[in-house]
């Protein structure tokens, strides 16, 4: 369970779909004076240096951010986001989406985070030491039910784990239906990734008949070398954001414009 470093993957098109949606999202909901919250349970650093052997040696940001960072216009949120931490930690830094949220929430927000992996957490903390975000170093999904519903009652909550543990696919469904019975006004967010087993499939046909108003949005594209076996990109996101729908087709558009 703590063998998971998002270093080996980071930027990659999995993220570049996610990121992007949760960069709208966030940017969206700062548009009412009102505070926020923001909650994730599988945090990560929060900061990618896609220069390491370790993301080197897949290729995945190769495939991903490098080549579509010009998929998001000047003023999109997640451009943004990537050119200031770029203009602070050099040309092959990546923002994961705690220091997305960390750059795009306000001073008035709050932001937890959670990160079990003892050397992720470290990083994580030091990351956003300069931003107002609480990091705890415990289970994500322990957290996120300590908090709901949490104060501000506006906000989104991310959940992004690895999927090793086999168990995530049929216990998730369980802890969503859970928080939004504590937390029925939050944008609950969902990735997972589309794997050539189909094994989220379960999880999100389970997720779709409780909640039927969701927005399902999945992408698809080619392995990232041979016998890798993600070949796209979901996100089931509850109480979406009004908008969300068409910045999801952009996306899709610009997904399919990829060789498959």
């Amino acid at each position: 369970m703590l063998s998971y470093q998002h270093i080996y993957h980071a930027g990659n098109l999995a993220d570049v779909h996610k990121h992007g949606l949760l960069a709208w999202m966030l940017k969206y909901l700062t548009r009412k004076d009102k505070p926020l919250t923001y909650i994730e349970t599988h945090a990560g650093r929060a900061l990618y240096d896609l220069d390491d052997p370790a993301a080197l040696k897949t290729g995945e940001a190769q495939q991903g951010i490098a080549q579509t960072a010009d998929w998001f216009a000047s003023d999109h949120p997640l451009r943004e986001v990537l050119l200031r931490t770029r203009q602070v930690h050099g040309p092959q830094s990546y923002p994961g989406s705690p220091l997305i949220a960390a750059q795009l929430l306000r001073p008035e927000d709050k932001i937890h985070l959670a990160e079990l992996h003892p050397a992720e957490n470290a990083a994580l903390d030091f990351a956003l030491s300069a931003y107002s975000a609480k990091c705890y170093r415990m289970d994500g999904f322990e957290l996120a039910h300590s908090l709901c519903p949490p104060m501000p009652r506006r906000g989104l909550l991310l959940i992004d784990p690895s999927y090793e543990i086999k168990g995530d696919y049929t216990d998730i469904p369980g802890h969503i239906k859970r928080i939004t019975r504590a937390w029925n006004v939050g944008v609950i967010c969902l990735w997972y990734p589309l794997l050539t087993s189909d094994a989220h499939r379960g999880m999100i046909d389970d997720l779709q008949k409780s909640y039927p108003k969701a927005l399902r949005h999945e992408v698809t594209f080619a392995p990232a070398r041979p016998g890798h076996r993600m070949i796209g990109s979901g996100m089931f996101i509850i109480n979406p954001p009004y908008g969300m729908e068409a910045e999801a087709r952009r996306l899709s558009a610009r997904f399919q414009s990829l060789p498959q």
